[in-house]
Formats: structure tokens, C-alpha cells, sequence
């Protein structure tokens, strides 16, 4: 028997389950790297995200809803290997200049990722006739730049010049 072909709405459940796994661990890793950071400002940018990736999750669990699945995630090779660098910076560039400037790369890092993946989510939504999940998901992709461009302003005015000097 013939296997039956999937389909874009499955990407989209599978992906959606990609991102939410991303985003629980994104949660628990994120006071440790503002409990890590040595800049206040930085602390700050990490701690806001902390608490926006709370409402991430809850708009991923309407999403969930609204495709009438349950809001479980799915192992997410690629975040975990991105979050893996960040403990890594943590643990060899702990208490030196360095610190902060790999805090900030590794975050973008995940910032990117999550920008990847909501885009990719959002313009799914629109193809698949789901303009409530593409609205939830454009307001988390909108969270995610804006956070990236606040950690690019942050590298650039202050934590850049400090790891160099």
C-alpha cells in the first residue's frame, strides 16, 4: 500500500512543535545567561526576553488550539546545539572581558533561529487559510526582531568595545 503523501499543514503542526520545544528551553536558559551577564543593560535585554518568551509560548499554545492538537513539543536538534554554544561561552569566557560579547553572539544566535522559524510559520499560516495563526505569529516574529536589534544596539554602544579593551 501506497504511503500517503504528507502535506503542508503536517510541516506546519511538525514545526510549530519544533518551535515550542525551542521555546521551553529558551525559557529555562534565560536567567542563566542574565545571571551570567556582567553588563546591567544586557541583564536587562535578557530578563524582558524572559518574560516575552512567556507570551511566546502562550500565542504557540493558541496556535495549538486553533489547529485542535495538543501543545507538545518535539526534540529541536538544532536549538539545542545553539543553546550548547551559549553554555559553553558561559563556562569558558566566565569573569573575563570576552564574557558578555559571546552572551550576546550566542543570543542572536537562538534571535535568529527563532526569526527563521516564525517567518517560515507565519507565511505557512497564510497558505493554509489561518489568519488568526498568522496573526499570533507575526506578533511573536515582531517580539523576536525587535529583541535581536536591541541586542545589536547593546553589542555595538558598549559590550563590543568592553570585551576589547
Amino acid at each position: 500500500m501506497a504511503k500517503e503523501p504528507k502535506k503542508l499543514d503536517q510541516l506546519f503542526h511538525d514545526t510549530l512543535k519544533d518551535i515550542y520545544f525551542a521555546e521551553k528551553k529558551i525559557l529555562v536558559t534565560l536567567p542563566k545567561m542574565a545571571k551570567a551577564a556582567q553588563s546591567d543593560e544586557l541583564k536587562a535585554a535578557f530578563e524582558k526576553h524572559r518574560d516575552e518568551t512567556e507570551g511566546q509560548i502562550e500565542r504557540l499554545e493558541q496556535i495549538f488550539e486553533l489547529i485542535e492538537k495538543p501543545a507538545r513539543g518535539k526534540k529541536c536538534d538544532a536549538i539545542e546545539g545553539i543553546l550548547d554554544e551559549g553554555k559553553e561561552i558561559m563556562d569558558e569566557y566566565a569573569d573575563t572581558p570576552a564574557l558578555d560579547a559571546g552572551l550576546l553572539a550566542a543570543a542572536q544566535a537562538v534571535e535568529h533561529y527563532e526569526i527563521s522559524r516564525y517567518g517560515t510559520l507565519k507565511a505557512w499560516a497564510a497558505k493554509l487559510n489561518m489568519p488568526e495563526a498568522a496573526k499570533l505569529l507575526e506578533q511573536t516574529l515582531a517580539e523576536e526582531k525587535k529583541t535581536d536589534d536591541t541586542l545589536t544596539k547593546i553589542a555595538e554602544t558598549a559590550v563590543n568595545y568592553e570585551a576589547a579593551a
